[in-house]
């Protein structure tokens, strides 16, 4: 191995508490990350996580260093700082961006003029000439950056993604896909940012289901057309609270994709989604079909400690859990850790691959190895997966015009 890479993490809300810290620390046990840095707008959220009485348990001992730090008023912003502690960092280290979706392009470029790897949540960016800027930045420069699109490391969906390439189901023709969020994101921040200038359900969270038909199937989308259902999030702010989508493929396939914010928070489940692909064959059909809500697990709760105080829930066992290990506290496991995992470990391959070599070597063997991770696929990239911001793009348009087609060229 490689020297563990030094980490920053540029914003600590929901996803970082729930699924990048704990797989960062767990990389951090393993040796393939060192220090860590997290760098939010103000204190409260990393107040928030270092007090987090699940990731203490879990993991005992481990911190994280605080941008702006634990002393700073509770109140003061600190817009630009996270530009300072990517100046501070050595080369070739490691970046996680986790900032609304509004925020990606500048970050990601921040980091990558810094000469940093990059993992974003998704989607990467809002424009397609962003995703195409950043490809050919990070080129250049030999840099790595992967979106997290987890979904992909699903077992089940490595699974569909071999058979129907091997043709066993037939051609994709329509199918359907929902992923509704809990109530209570409205009451979180965001509030302050899902607005319907900005973002909408399609673009936050429907694009995991776009990226997975992409994934699965390797065919290209070439319209959308998307709705939104407009309201108030508590604090007054305008947002589309719900969506619904239809994304055509280059073989005339359709997709309907329905979001929202609004799965009751009492109810069983945390969320509800799925996805099913009806596909034809020759003299026979072939199907797809993922039901992300109910995986076989329901637990009945003595206090309403489920999930949106919930005292029954279906349990999803997959996305991501830290459960007891032969080591301390607990360990991540399921495809929301994959997926962190196989983006850091790229980096550090890559960082311990060229080591010792001049310059002009380096730059080669590196442009080498991120040629073979665009082309296996597996992890989405800006060269391989911008169809992705080609879809948002088309579909912000779509929704702010109230649902008009818009052709992707």
């Amino acid at each position: 191995m490689n020297e563990p890479l030094q980490l920053t993490i540029v914003g600590g809300g929901m996803i970082t508490a729930d699924q990048l810290l704990p797989s960062i620390y767990h990389l951090q046990r393993t040796g393939v990350v060192g220090e860590i840095s997290i760098c939010a707008l103000n204190n409260a959220p990393l107040t928030a996580l270092r007090d987090d009485p699940g990731l203490a348990a879990a993991f005992p001992g481990q911190h994280f260093t605080p941008h702006p730090s634990f002393n700073e008023p509770r109140d003061r912003q600190f817009p630009g700082l996270y530009r300072e502690v990517l100046a501070a960092m050595p080369k070739r280290q490691a970046v996680v961006v986790a900032v609304p979706d509004h925020l990606h392009h500048e970050t990601v470029k921040a980091a990558l003029e810094r000469d940093q790897h990059v993992l974003c949540v998704k989607p990467l960016v809002l424009r397609h000439a962003e995703a195409v800027e950043l490809a050919g930045i990070a080129r250049e420069r030999g840099l790595f950056v992967g979106i997290e699109y987890h979904k992909r490391f699903d077992r089940r969906s490595l699974v569909a993604r071999r058979a129907y390439r091997e043709g066993r189901f037939g051609a994709f023709a329509i199918g359907e896909a929902r992923l509704i969020e809990p109530y209570y994101y409205r009451n979180s921040n965001f509030q302050n940012w899902f607005t319907v200038d900005r973002t909408d359900p399609f673009t936050y969270i429907g694009c995991h289901y776009v990226d997975l038909v992409y994934f699965i199937t390797g065919l290209q989308p070439v319209e959308v057309s998307v709705r939104g259902v407009r309201g108030r999030f508590p604090n007054g702010n305008e947002g589309f609270l719900w969506s619904h989508g239809t994304v055509r493929w280059e073989n005339g396939a359709l997709l309907s994709v329905v979001n929202g914010l609004g799965y009751p928070d009492l109810a069983a489940g945390s969320n509800d989604q799925g996805l099913v692909m009806y596909c034809e064959g020759d003299g026979r059909t072939g199907m797809i079909r993922h039901d992300d809500h109910d995986r076989g697990v329901s637990l009945a709760y003595l206090d309403g400690s489920g999930p949106g105080g919930s005292h029954f829930n279906y349990v999803s066992p997959d996305y991501l859990r830290l459960v007891p290990w032969e080591g301390p506290g607990f360990r991540p496991v399921g495809y929301g850790y994959d997926s962190v995992e196989a983006s850091i470990l790229t980096m550090a391959r890559i960082e311990g691959a060229v080591r010792g070599m001049d310059p002009g070597r380096s730059l080669a063997e590196r442009r080498r190895m991120l040629a073979e991770v665009d082309e296996r696929g597996i992890l989405a990239t800006p060269a391989n997966s911008s169809v992705n911001e080609l879809v948002v793009e088309a579909a912000r348009k779509s929704i702010l015009a109230d649902g008009a087609a818009v052709r992707i060229p």
